[in-house]
């Protein structure tokens, strides 16, 4: 039987490329007006598409300092406008959500409401502290909202062992025991991270996941054209970002002769 997983993604072992939203409305960078945000966004999904990418997702990173768990409804508005139209963009392609920091419910309302397939989900089982102040598990209150809003179709998939976060009071618990946690607690997919936006992933964590645990195991943060060959043997998806930006840094652009060469690179491996 095919999993919920396949069915969104029908590519094997799919990059989901990042649009980093410019700032949106009430953060401290923003400049407005609210059009050229969503024109940015647009012109991203034009060059990531056109560089063959599997799947999309946006994001607020640009939104800092981030809120703990609680966005306004400002921001909420507006992802869900740049949402819907980037779905539209992309038509059958793959799109998901993720709004920071750790703001699921309201992630979940805005893909249900603009026709996304997934988010992605922090601070979904165990407590730790975030760079925003401290973080409880919300996998409870998060699917029991998604059945509320009849939103069951849409990919929960979480982040383990989070980055830019502190997880001295789960020391006790390893990265598998964590990973099997998310699976109990009925995560759709795993999203193993280096300790920050950027940094690679643990190869090691990863086959130990994927050991441990029957769920798809993606890698959200460290992904590039010189290390992919290490990951995509491994993981069920790539989280792209940074690489696929000018310069490699994520607070640029995206380049589409680097995409570009990224799904090159990409598709000699899936073919080999």
């Amino acid at each position: 039987m095919m999993s919920r997983f396949d069915t969104v993604f029908t590519t094997p072992k799919p990059v989901i490329a990042m649009i980093h939203l410019l700032p949106l409305m009430g953060t401290p960078a923003y400049q407005g007006p609210a059009a050229v945000v969503l024109d940015a966004a647009l012109a991203e999904a034009d060059l990531y598409l056109r560089a063959g990418v599997d799947a999309l997702m946006i994001e607020n990173m640009h939104d800092l300092p981030y809120l703990n768990r609680e966005v306004g409804p400002e921001i909420v508005a507006q992802m869900s406008i740049v949402a819907h139209a980037v779905k539209q963009r992309c038509g059958t392609v793959p799109c998901g959500i993720q709004i920071l920091a750790g703001a699921n419910q309201a992630a979940l309302a805005v893909a249900a409401s603009a026709g996304m397939q997934f988010i992605r989900a922090e601070g979904f089982v165990f407590a730790h502290v975030a760079d925003e102040g401290p973080m409880m598990a919300c996998a409870g209150e998060l699917l029991r909202y998604r059945r509320q809003i009849e939103a069951q179709h849409i990919l929960v998939l979480t982040d383990i062992k989070k980055k830019h976060s502190s997880h001295a009071i789960t020391q006790d618990v390893d990265i598998v025991e964590t990973a099997q946690a998310a699976s109990f607690f009925r995560s759709d997919g795993l999203i193993l991270t280096g300790s920050a936006t950027g940094k690679t992933a643990d190869l090691a964590e990863i086959k130990a996941v994927k050991a441990g645990v029957d769920l798809p195991v993606l890698v959200g943060s460290g992904v590039s054209r010189a290390n992919v060959h290490d990951y995509l043997p491994l993981a069920d998806a790539l989280i792209v970002g940074s690489d696929l930006k000018t310069l490699g840094q994520w607070q640029n652009g995206v380049d589409y002769d680097r995409t570009a060469a990224f799904m090159e690179r990409v598709n000699q491996l899936r073919a080999a």
